[in-house]
């Protein structure tokens, strides 16, 4: 997973909404399932996420939820997260003064 906007708006996205389905997460993100399944796992495998899978837990965390699973940033993905968000602020920062120059 290459794209440092596509990492920064899943991170984002998981840290909002936890128990998110891939699905919905999908759509918001204007991804396929399959690009959205994809970077998940490299995400994991990266221990920036842990996937919690509640399917057989009868004490699961929303009963009524259709999703089964449960997406935690760990310390690693919340501070790549931050370090990614101060990337993206200085590059949108950088774009504005060069427009500014322009104008």
């Amino acid at each position: 997973m290459k794209n440092t906007d596509d990492k920064l708006n899943i991170l984002r996205s998981l840290n909002k909404n936890p128990n998110i389905a891939q699905r919905e997460l999908a759509k918001n993100l204007d991804f396929s399932l399959g690009k959205l399944n994809y970077c998940l796992k490299a995400l994991k495998n990266k221990g920036l996420i842990k996937i919690k899978n509640f399917s057989k837990n009868k004490n699961r965390f929303n009963p009524k939820s259709k999703n089964n699973y449960f997406y935690i940033l760990t310390p690693a993905g919340l501070a790549k997260k931050t370090r990614l968000t101060l990337s993206f602020m200085k590059r949108k920062m950088k774009e504005y003064d060069e427009l500014q120059k322009e104008i």
